[in-house]
This record gives C-alpha cells, sequence and structure tokens, in this order.
C-alpha cells in the first residue's frame, strides 16, 4: 500500500524544496512535484509537453486529466511504499477527482495534506528573487497566487472534514520546518 502525502502552499512556500530533503534523507521515501513532473514532459518536447507548456509559461493550471493521470502513473511506479506529492491539488476540481481515485484504488492511502503556510508578501518575495525562468515575474506570480487562494478555504474544509490537513509555519527556518514535517510524517506512517 502507497502512503501518500500532499504538501501544498502558495508559490514560493517552500514546498518543493522541503520535500526533497525529506526524501533525501529517508531512503524509504520517494518524492515528485507536480511541476516537475509536468516540466519533465514539457522538457520531452512531446506533444503532451508542448500542450502543457502553454498552461504553465501563462501560469494557468494543466488540464486536470493530465495531471490525474502523471501523478497515478508516478505512483505506480514509485520505488517506496511512502510518496510526498507537493503542489497538488491546486483546485476544488483536482482535489474531488483525485478523492474519486482514492476510493476506487484501496492501494493508495492519503495520510496527510500538509499546508506549508507563508505570507503572500514572503511567497512574492521569495519567487521574484529567485528567478528560475519565464514564469517567475511579477504578473505570472500574482496570477498563481489567485490561483492558489482562490480555492484554498474549500480545500481546507474538505480536508479537515477528512482529519488528515495539517498546517506548518513556512517562515521560519528550512531545518525547522524540515524537522516538524519529517516528525509529523513519522508520526502518521
Amino acid at each position: 500500500m502507497t502512503k501518500l502525502f500532499f504538501i501544498i502552499g502558495a508559490p514560493g512556500s517552500g514546498k518543493t524544496t522541503d520535500a526533497s530533503i525529506i526524501a533525501k534523507e529517508g531512503a524509504d521515501i520517494t518524492h515528485y512535484s507536480t511541476g516537475d513532473l509536468l516540466r519533465d514532459e514539457v522538457a520531452s518536447g512531446s506533444e503532451l509537453g508542448k500542450l502543457i507548456n502553454g498552461f504553465i509559461s501563462k501560469g494557468e493550471l494543466v488540464p486536470l486529466t493530465v495531471v490525474i493521470d502523471t501523478i497515478v502513473s508516478a505512483l505506480k511506479n514509485s520505488a517506496t511504499q511512502v510518496v510526498i506529492i507537493d503542489g497538488y491539488p491546486r483546485s476544488v476540481e483536482q482535489m474531488m477527482e483525485f478523492d474519486k481515485v482514492l476510493q476506487k484504488n484501496k492501494e493508495i492511502d492519503l495520510r496527510a495534506v500538509i499546508e506549508v503556510q507563508v505570507s503572500e508578501q514572503v511567497a512574492k518575495d521569495r519567487v521574484l528573487g529567485r528567478s528560475r525562468g519565464d514564469d517567475d515575474n511579477e504578473a505570472v506570480f500574482n496570477n498563481r497566487m489567485r490561483v492558489f487562494t482562490e480555492p484554498l478555504s474549500e480545500i481546507r474544509k474538505f480536508y479537515s472534514e477528512k482529519k488528515v490537513l495539517y498546517t506548518i509555519n513556512g517562515e521560519r527556518s528550512i531545518e525547522e520546518i524540515v524537522a516538524e514535517m519529517k516528525k509529523l510524517i513519522q508520526k502518521l506512517l
């Protein structure tokens, strides 16, 4: 059985960095970033990658079926039974569709949705300071932030009712955040 942990947070919250550190330090944990899974597809130059790039370059959401198929494939091919996926879900629709996948597939157990919380200003400073690519400019950041915040209250409510939502303060040192996240994951295994 795959024990799944989702990590959500604003662009620039550090969720990908936190998850990758935890996976590197724990040999029994695999980390996938939905952003990286999608960017890898774009980098492959495939037709699907070109389609995905059309959405990512504008800061828009990639179509649901593409994202879910990508995630389920990654889970099935994971080398470990504990998987952290960051950056998912990003919409109520993504959340509901993945919940259907979980109901049908008893081999995947969603243990927690961990929200790394940061203020919008901290997120903006981090994103605009890293200049990773074309999607790191103020207009795209503002769109990505809007895309993140609009469904957030519904996502929080849904996972709170399922008793799997946990919140971590993302405005501390990476060491403190990672330590708290590791402790939480170990407790929930």
